[in-house]
């Protein structure tokens, strides 16, 4: 196992359980791959479509390898949406996304799957701005965030954006809690 892809964990489980109930005939853009458990829960829920993404390009081979086969998978690499066609619109988003401060005693090589920025939010800012403009008309985001991830900002951007959250599961773990939020227009 590289160390520099995000491996399924405790925040992967609990995103993928929910992800599960809301997959049949839709289309799905899992951002951030890693290794791929989201992209595995769509297929397996039944979704249209799938195109997975990730920043890391040793996810991307694995990625690639894993999904060979199947023809409702799409694979590109990509930096959030930087490498996502403009036109395209999607039925989920989902994310589960770097959403830890930054912890300077962390191995540098395992902060891209883990650290959201200094502060910690400053990924899931980056991707709320753009995620709205690629959902369809009654697409929903699912988004993972910890207790340690400050919700701040974040809550004062969904509101400007006019994008409301809905609390769906929470996981109390370690020295965090986790959080599955689905986020939707208004």
């Amino acid at each position: 196992m590289s160390s520099s892809i995000y491996y399924p964990s405790e925040d992967s489980y609990l995103l993928s359980k929910e992800l599960k109930k809301f997959c049949k005939n839709k289309s799905v853009l899992d951002i951030g791959s890693g290794s791929g458990i989201l992209t595995e829960t769509a297929i397996e829920a039944k979704a249209k479509s799938v195109l997975t993404t990730d920043i890391n390009s040793e996810s991307i081979s694995l990625l690639k390898n894993k999904f060979r086969h199947n023809k409702n998978v799409s694979i590109i690499s990509s930096n959030l949406f930087s490498k996502i066609p403009k036109n395209k619109k999607f039925d989920i988003i989902v994310f589960n996304p770097p959403y830890l401060p930054l912890d300077k005693k962390e191995p540098q090589e395992s902060r891209v799957a883990t650290t959201g920025g200094k502060q910690g939010d400053e990924i899931i800012l980056s991707f709320l701005k753009q995620a709205p403009s690629y959902l369809n008309k009654s697409g929903f985001i699912l988004l993972l965030t910890s207790s340690l991830t400050p919700m701040n900002k974040i809550n004062s951007l969904l509101k400007s954006l006019k994008l409301k959250k809905n609390l769906l599961s929470s996981k109390k773990i370690f020295f965090e809690t986790l959080f599955v939020w689905k986020i939707e227009k208004f």
